[in-house]
């Protein structure tokens, strides 16, 4: 990370000269650069090669894109993921229902597929909502029934005994702040809590939901320091989890 394209080129020229006095050699197909709209848009070139430039890519399993609804992709991949997982499972869940809710196949095996990185998201209602439908079509073909049969879903997830994937990934969230906020080394998921930019005007309009929008909505502005209350911070996540889980 820089705050320049020039200073990036040669962060990347310092480690590609380190990577090969001990032997490794980096992969300039996978290197990929991404900037946000107050970076000028210029080449950089590492020995010789130049760069892709790139609007999204994927780092360590999830899609990492800038800018409004930067999220959106993400949770449709992983909705996507979470099918195909779902589709290789499909003969356990209609061909022995019982065997499957006894052992919970769904929650060990399709749920952490679909909220793998859920920690960093931001989340909405919009984005709950479309997590929500799709375990629930999940839910129905594992049950065998359709939206036509006009069954209640508080009826199929009693059948199912799947985890609800809001409540899910809102603990993971909660779980993750308060672990990241009582850091006292000085790595970047610290750090990138505590910066605040200063470059160029905000746009006209309502601003992008942030990260840290939901915490403070249950813990205040000083979630940071209320973190380090470990018996505190349990109690305030039930009440964190229940407005997801309720309103999303």
């Amino acid at each position: 990370m820089a705050e320049t394209l020039e200073e990036l080129g040669e962060m990347l020229t310092d480690l590609n000269d380190a990577s090969k006095q001990v032997g490794l050699k980096m992969n300039m197909d996978k290197t990929k650069v991404m900037s946000n709209e107050h970076v000028s848009s210029l080449p950089v070139t590492v020995g010789g090669v130049t760069i892709e430039v790139v609007d999204q890519y994927p780092y360590l399993g999830q899609v990492i894109r800038l800018g409004k609804s930067n999220f959106d992709k993400e949770v449709a991949r992983r909705i996507q993921l979470g099918w195909a997982a779902f589709g290789k499972l499909r003969h356990i869940f209609t061909e022995n229902i019982p065997q499957c809710l006894k052992t919970n196949v769904f929650n060990q095996c399709v749920l952490p597929v679909m909220t793998y990185g859920a920690e960093t998201w931001c989340f909405t209602k919009g984005l709950i909502h479309k997590l929500r439908v799709a375990q629930r079509a999940m839910e129905r073909a594992m049950l065998g029934v359709s939206l036509r049969d006009r069954i209640r879903n508080e009826e199929i997830r009693r059948r199912t005994k799947v985890t609800d994937i809001a409540k899910r990934i809102s603990t993971l969230k909660w779980q993750w702040a308060g672990h990241v906020a009582r850091r006292a080394d000085d790595r970047w998921s610290r750090k990138v809590l505590e910066w605040r930019p200063r470059v160029g005007k905000r746009r006209v309009g309502r601003p992008p939901t942030r990260w840290s929008d939901d915490l403070r909505k249950v813990a205040g502005s000083r979630w940071m320091q209320m973190a380090g209350d470990r018996l505190g911070w349990r109690s305030l996540g039930e009440a964190y989890v229940q407005q997801w889980t309720t309103e999303g």
